[in-house]
């Protein structure tokens, strides 16, 4: 074991205190990854808040890592020291049942190894991004191209992933009608990811003042989801919707903008069950879905896809002593477009 400098909270509101955290010795098939930047996300909120109530407590958040490899296992062929690497979501399943032989580790059978707050093989609690160092199997581990910077290249290890694997299963692309509800976070990515696949994307939220971001990004239509007129001009014109808002929507009035065999992709947790006429389902032969984020070689897909289209994630910089702060502004929806944790000011901040 080694030690290294984090940052942690021990209780639903406590803020986060500077810590010294276990790491272990990297194995032969281990890489170890300084840390540079470390994602704030919407999920590390809800999960240092026990918003979902299966928060193990002292709890080090992060998983949108991105930082450079310091040393190798003697197994490691993928990797060397000096590359620029990422983490996300996931850093082990089972690799053996059928889904992770697909390479879609997030639905492996045997659930897989959360990059913080789930039991890692070891026994242990994983630990997350908001630390100096993580130890990780390489088979779980991102290149990241040089084309993106490092600080911004961290949110696409979650909010980029997270729009561009259901933006690819549901076949957006030349010809394909869009919409993407709620400009934030991921809906800035995702405008992004969709104009370079081709799609014709319409974006709805609650107000106009993204309007103009949302059009540089590659939007080609920004609608008030407040304007109850949309839902008639809309009626049957997507193939594809995708929420990315952690309320309750009236999801009768969305689904009725779906063409014939259209999809409503949830992403955002609402804090609400889901409530929806069953009818609105059968005419146009419509779906309501999920989805979790894509599995490690779709990950490394979509940051290639990134870097050959220019596709970066808008963020703000803080440091350390920050993170309370800027967890209030995330929650309060009140960030341009994602927060990310300079890693180098644990050790210099308090």
């Amino acid at each position: 074991m080694f030690t290294v400098n984090a940052r942690s909270t021990s209780a639903p509101g406590a803020p986060f205190e500077a810590v010294v955290i276990e790491r272990r010795d990297p194995g032969p098939g281990d890489v170890v990854i300084d840390i540079a930047f470390s994602g704030i996300c919407h999920t590390d909120v809800s999960r240092a808040r026990s918003e979902f109530g299966t928060t193990h407590y002292p709890l080090v958040p992060g998983h949108e890592i991105a930082g450079v490899v310091s040393k190798v296992g003697s197994d490691v062929t993928k990797f060397a020291v000096g590359d620029r690497v990422g983490v996300g979501c996931i850093v082990d399943s089972c690799r053996e049942c059928d889904y992770c032989r697909a390479g879609l580790e997030p639905y492996c059978r045997k659930d897989h190894v959360r990059t913080y707050n789930s039991m890692g093989r070891d026994g242990r609690i994983t630990l997350g991004g908001y630390s100096e160092k993580i130890v990780v199997d390489e088979g779980y581990v991102l290149r990241i191209p040089d084309a993106i910077p490092l600080d911004q290249a961290a949110p696409l290890l979650c909010a980029g992933i997270t729009m561009y694997s259901p933006l690819r299963h549901w076949k957006a692309g030349p010809g394909s009608r869009i919409a993407i509800v709620g400009f934030g976070g991921l809906g800035h990515v995702g405008v992004a990811i969709a104009r370079a696949l081709g799609a014709h994307t319409t974006v709805f939220d609650l107000t106009m003042d993204k309007h103009d971001d949302a059009i540089r990004l590659g939007a080609d239509d920004y609608r008030l989801s407040t304007d109850a007129g949309i839902f008639k001009e809309f009626e049957g014109a997507f193939e594809l919707i995708v929420s990315t808002v952690p309320a309750n929507l009236d999801y009768d009035l969305f689904l009725k903008m779906l063409a014939l065999d259209g999809t409503f992709v949830q992403l955002g947790v609402p804090h609400n069950p889901v409530s929806l006429d069953v009818f609105s389902l059968f005419y146009n032969r419509r779906s309501l879905a999920g989805t979790l984020v894509g599995g490690i070689g779709e990950t490394q897909e979509m940051l290639d896809f990134c870097a050959e289209h220019s596709i970066v994630a808008e963020i703000e910089t803080v440091g350390a002593d920050e993170i309370d702060s800027a967890y209030d502004r995330v929650a309060a929806g009140d960030v341009r477009y994602r927060m990310v944790l300079d890693v180098g000011t644990l050790a210099t901040q308090r």
